[in-house]
């Protein structure tokens, strides 16, 4: 009864200084824990309890440097059953400093426990987090083995199945968060699913489990990760989790709203998220300015990024608001920010390529043959060290020589070759660069190619005229080399034809037989299509059923005097009969026997 102790303690305050301890306890335990830190912290030469509570509260306060140093004292100076719990949680708290990147020296810990087994494979995951991914595997291993060491151990001390599943849980989906850190998301997912399936009573398990599932899901399943970003927003949290993890799950939901299309309700989360982590406020308003591109304010989206263009992050977000530009085809605009950059960050090989692919899209040849003399002159002047810049000096050199720059391109063909002095190649282009404009210069490195007789030596005449280079696999007759002990034959004698071709019976030796005769009849020029027997007749011509001369019967301008025939298909009626008159007979069918009608 916290709330009652704390109201006692408050009414009679001449009883505090013998109740420090108590205090600052039921305000830590009602999750008041700056108050509480704020009693224990003035308390003078504090026992093994008030250390012990102060570094509860200094965990749970994530001053993780302090935490570890008060742990370490208290371990050094005790000897009592609860080594191990505070072992643990020195653990726990050397976990949170490899998070941090922490340069505290690290002791090393047993792991006689499945706590301790469980902490030492977060501490290698939060080391993989840093840039190490080698230790996944391990902390793989461990959590298995920790899987196993708790289960057999709770199941030792009488504990029943559904309670050992409770405690497994933990483990479970720290060991999917692990398989999906090296890719395995299928076995990731499972797992997160099958933990959820149980109903654990941690609502800070089921938080962290729902959020990982919705990072599974990305931008599909989006209606899923709606009703697991609820459960990871669930009230109570926030005493529950680390700054961290509520941060991860905050930024998940501003994706979540980005993904779902609801424009309005991504900007306002974007902002309060701003509001509550402003260390991350550029990834805010990057969701922010691709939610303003989707609705087609490409402009707008831009300007917002421009207004948190920070000196760290300052070439990043530019290149975003490039992306956002290009994708809504605003070519003129991403050339403006990208000649607005810097010297330095213009001659980095990327930007050249992008600025010379952009140029040449809009037909300005000049402009890009400017960023790449721009480029070549910048890291001839300044020798910076930026990796391997062969590939620029090659693509500059092919790109000047194509547009009959031979000057600039021998300008970036000296520095490719002073990178590699024995490029033979290179140094051929060089020297028919120089041909064309000095001469002299040519005529000079033309002694630092190596010489025909070189060439020749290690060059085989017979393999080059019997390869198959030339004419063709096909075509190319293979060399039978002489096995040994058998006699070489020279030539190989051409068989006899048993019969002789027979000729034709009108076959006539003095007349030249027929050019086309290879072709197919109908290819040949005497070659006439039979007519179609359907389209035979002229009769069968016009509307169908019609018969010929019907058309002018029953033209007027055409009709004759003649008495009618009395056949009334072939005259016109002109006088049209009663009803009763026009009756024709109706031949009854008779019924049959067994029949129908």
């Amino acid at each position: 009864m916290f709330n009652d102790a704390l109201q006692i303690i408050n009414k009679y305050p001449k009883l505090l200084p013998k109740l420090e301890f108590e205090k600052a306890y039921c305000l830590y335990r009602l999750n008041q824990v700056s108050d509480a830190f704020r009693i224990i912290d003035n308390i003078q030469n504090p026992s093994m309890k008030v250390k012990e509570l102060k570094a509860q509260i200094l965990y749970r306060l994530e001053k993780y440097e302090d935490c570890f140093a008060i742990y370490r004292d208290i371990i050094k100076n005790t000897n009592d059953d609860y080594e191990d719990e505070r072992e643990t949680n020195l653990a726990a708290v050397i976990v949170y400093l490899a998070l941090e990147g922490s340069k505290t020296e690290i002791p090393s810990l047993k792991k006689h426990t499945y706590e301790l087994t469980y902490n030492d494979a977060c501490h290698l995951i939060a080391k993989s987090n840093n840039g190490d991914k080698s230790n996944l595997a391990k902390a793989e291993k461990k959590l298995n083995l920790a899987e196993k060491m708790c289960h057999d151990s709770l199941e030792e001390d009488g504990m029943t199945e559904e309670e050992i599943e409770d405690e497994l849980g933990i483990i479970r989906v720290q060991l999917g968060y692990c398989l999906q850190l090296q890719g395995r998301e299928k076995e990731a997912q499972a797992l997160y699913t099958a933990a959820l399936k149980k109903r654990p009573d941690d609502i800070a398990l089921v938080a962290i489990a729902s959020n990982n599932v919705a990072t599974l899901n990305k931008d599909q399943n989006v209606f899923d990760s709606k009703k697991r970003m609820k459960s990871a927003t669930q009230d109570g949290l926030e005493h529950k989790l680390t700054s961290r993890q509520r941060r991860s799950i905050a930024y998940n939901q501003c994706l979540l709203a980005l993904y779902t299309n609801q424009g309005e309700h991504c900007q306002s989360l974007c902002k309060k998220f701003i509001k509550d982590y402003p260390d991350m406020i550029v990834e805010a308003v990057l969701v922010q300015s691709i939610q303003l591109a989707r609705e087609g304010k490409a402009k707008e989206a831009v300007k917002l990024l421009d207004e948190y263009a920070h000196a760290d992050k300052y070439l990043p977000i530019k290149l975003d608001c490039i992306q956002l530009l290009l994708s809504n085809g605003e070519r003129e605009e991403a050339i403006n920010i990208l000649e607005s950059l810097t010297e330095t960050e213009k001659s980095l090989p990327g930007i050249v390529s992008t600025l010379v692919t952009l140029h040449m899209a809009n037909g300005a040849r000049d402009k890009a043959s400017t960023v790449l003399k721009s480029a070549v002159n910048y890291y001839k002047k300044n020798k910076e060290s930026t990796g391997n810049l062969s590939k620029l000096w090659r693509q500059a050199a092919d790109f000047h020589l194509r547009g009959g720059e031979v000057s600039v391109a021998a300008a970036s063909l000296e520095e490719l070759l002073a990178a590699s002095p024995s490029d033979t190649k290179t140094l051929a282009q060089l020297i028919i660069a120089y041909a064309q404009f000095d001469p002299s210069k040519a005529q000079s490195l033309s002694k630092r190619l190596p010489s025909l007789h070189d060439l020749a030596e290690s060059t085989d005449a017979d393999a080059l005229e019997s390869s198959n280079w030339v004419i063709g696999i096909k075509v190319v007759k293979r060399k039978v080399e002489p096995s040994p002990g058998k006699p070489e034959v020279m030539e190989k004698k051409r068989k006899k034809r048993k019969h002789k071709g027979k000729l034709p019976k009108n076959y006539d030796p003095n007349v030249q037989p027929d050019a086309e005769r290879w072709l197919p009849k109908h290819e040949r020029s005497g070659f006439r299509k039979k007519r179609d027997r359907r389209n035979r007749d002229t009769v069968m011509k016009g509307t169908q059923g019609a018969a010929t001369g019907a058309s002018d019967q029953y033209d007027i301008t055409k009709m004759t005097n003649a008495k009618p025939s009395p056949n009334p298909r072939q005259n016109p009626v002109t006088e049209t009969s009663g009803p009763r008159q026009q009756q024709r007979k109706v031949q009854q069918k008779k019924k049959k026997k067994g029949g129908k009608w």
